[in-house]
């Protein structure tokens, strides 16, 4: 497939570095939670092959689409987000590592994946949060032309995310935060910030810097079906039981 240009910006160059790595491993482990207990047969993973999205999962068909030349491996696809090449309702599962902020077209990429999805097949998806210490950095980045991250990215809130998936039909699970160390760029600080983990985690948990979203797509009118029930509870020749029999006994007597 040919190479497409200028959907996504590359954040690649910024995840090799010392906070690029400290989003890395909580998302890591994050993903590799979710994605062992998700069942099926096909799942895809859109961008950031720096992050091993789906190292965990246990679908025997596994691909990375991305934009780039770059860590090109096996089972990679390079294509354009905003025009999937899988059929309809072809695949189970969806994983979207930082790729709708630094994307050109967020909702058409969304709409794409829930295209693919098949029905009750499942979305993760993880961002900046806004409403965070390092999404105050990036504001500040703004005006003082000092950007802590990519300065294309476009945080988007994990409400307004919410608002996005509900709108095509996804039932959105409950978000988790994470990485609650002020935006440093040394490892040093970074880990000497390790006590805010479990504090963040107790005492602010909407206020990490990073979310992890997990949707499942919903199709009105589709039930699941479970096993039939019998059609006859009680077999031909079968006695009723006593209590329903009528006895003589409590006629009434006549007058």
């Amino acid at each position: 497939m040919e190479t497409v240009n200028h959907p996504i910006i590359d954040l690649g160059t910024w995840l090799a570095q010392p906070a690029g790595s400290y989003i890395r491993a909580w998302e890591q482990a994050q993903l590799d939670q979710l994605t062992a207990d998700i069942f099926g047969y096909n799942a895809l993973q859109i961008g950031q092959p720096q992050i091993a999205a789906l190292a965990a999962s246990r679908m025997p068909n596994k691909w990375l689409a991305t934009t780039s030349m770059q860590n090109i491996a096996t089972s990679t696809l390079l294509i354009d987000f905003a025009e999937l090449p899988f059929a309809s309702q072809s695949i189970d599962l969806v994983v979207l590592p930082h790729v709708l902020e630094f994307a050109a077209e967020p909702h058409q990429v969304l709409r794409e994946v829930e295209r693919i999805l098949i029905p009750e097949g499942r979305l993760i998806i993880s961002g900046f949060s806004r409403t965070s210490l390092w999404g105050a950095r990036q504001l500040a980045g703004r005006i003082t032309g000092h950007h802590f991250l990519p300065k294309q990215g476009e945080f988007i809130s994990a409400p307004r995310m919410r608002d996005w998936l509900k709108l095509l039909n996804m039932e959105v699970m409950p978000t988790q935060f994470g990485c609650y160390a002020p935006p440093f760029q040394t490892e040093l600080w970074l880990q000497r910030c390790g006590f805010m983990e479990h504090l963040g985690a107790r005492w602010w948990p909407y206020l990490g810097s990073v979310y992890m979203m997990q949707a499942i797509k919903r199709v009105k009118g589709m039930h699941l079906i479970g096993p039939a029930w019998k059609a006859q509870r009680f077999p031909r020749g079968r006695a009723l039981p006593v209590t329903n029999k009528t006895s003589k006994s409590n006629k009434f007597p006549a007058k």
